[in-house]
């Protein structure tokens, strides 16, 4: 073949219509059937009923839930719409300041003792030798414990008796009794200490399974210069972990923000709405009364938690996108 006959058998192939790979050209649109034979159909038939319940139980609920919002409803009889009252309302419900404070601490608590537990116990573990699967299982136990007969388990031990479980234990060293789910100022972090033995133990896999996946070389590199334990965490796990550390904080934000099985168990927002939170008044608001809840407010202020939480989500990762990949 001469050179010169390349040039004008690639203007041929361009007249038709046809292109080689890769000489960015333009592509033969397909047909219908050359994308069935290709699998297209066989892909939207295995998709669809994933897509059709992922609508229907996901979807439809929160679309519902907005839809709610702006109506008067008790679910049985016909809606009306009230547009903003229901926003209003909420807005100026004078326990609004006190949930909003009450689940800030919680959340902030919840940071302060339980980020730092699991990853600690995790980094524990992992510099263990011997019987750490053994180890593992102990710290993910009470996860599996279910959460209810976990919450009432601990409130046997937050008996504020001088016979408590607790109260027996610190009378040895000469402490309490204290009363506390009783308590204004013990309520909150007594709640706190409990959901934070609840839920740790799926974020001490995480950790587990992140520090596993660290080289080997680096730890090794890291004992020749003389480094301990914590300073190979510090300097050799602690930046593998960053995307790890990321997602598990804002998840920890969303879900301690999220709390209602503790406060609601345990005390029912008490004592003297120490321990309501937003979620509580949700359910206050929809199910406080046996005639008929509010479901319009209910909806209302779930809806203002969920756009928070979402703008929360996207202002996080912006701000934290350049950290986690440098």
């Amino acid at each position: 073949m001469s050179a010169l006959g390349a040039p004008r058998q690639a203007g041929d192939a361009a007249a038709k219509g046809h292109h080689r790979p890769g000489t960015g050209g333009r592509t033969r649109r397909r047909d219908p059937m050359t994308w069935v034979q290709r699998g297209g159909l066989s892909s939207v038939v295995f998709a669809l009923p994933l897509l059709v319940i992922f609508g229907v139980f996901s979807w439809w609920p929160i679309v519902r839930s907005v839809v709610m919002s702006f109506q008067k409803t008790n679910l049985v009889g016909t809606p009306r719409w009230v547009g903003w009252n229901n926003f209003q309302y909420v807005l100026t419900d004078p326990d609004l300041p006190t949930a909003i404070r009450n689940t800030l601490y919680f959340a902030l608590l919840a940071l302060v003792i339980g980020f730092p537990v699991p990853l600690v116990t995790a980094v524990l573990i992992s510099s263990v030798r011997r019987r750490k699967g053994l180890y593992s299982a102990l710290a993910y136990l009470p996860v599996v414990v279910p959460p209810v007969v976990a919450v009432l388990l601990w409130k046997f031990f937050y008996d504020g008796s001088a016979d408590g479980v607790f109260n027996t234990i610190l009378s040895w060293v000469g402490l309490g009794p204290y009363t506390w789910l009783s308590s204004p100022s013990l309520a909150m972090p007594s709640l706190v200490v409990e959901a934070t033995w609840a839920a740790a133990g799926g974020t001490v896999i995480i950790y587990l399974a992140a520090l596993i996946s660290v080289p080997d070389e680096l730890y090794d590199a890291a004992e020749v210069d003389g480094a301990g334990v914590w300073r190979k965490v510090w300097h050799v796990a602690m930046p593998q972990l960053r995307g790890v550390l990321l997602i598990t904080f804002i998840l920890q934000i969303i879900g301690t923000v999220q709390v209602f099985l503790e406060p609601y168990l345990f005390t029912g927002g008490g004592p003297a709405n120490a321990t309501l939170t937003i979620l509580l008044m949700i359910y206050n608001y929809g199910f406080g009364s046996s005639l008929g809840g509010n479901y319009g407010a209910a909806t209302a202020l779930s809806v203002m938690l969920a756009a928070f939480l979402a703008i929360l989500s996207l202002v996080y990762f912006k701000l934290t996108s350049g950290w986690s990949k440098s």
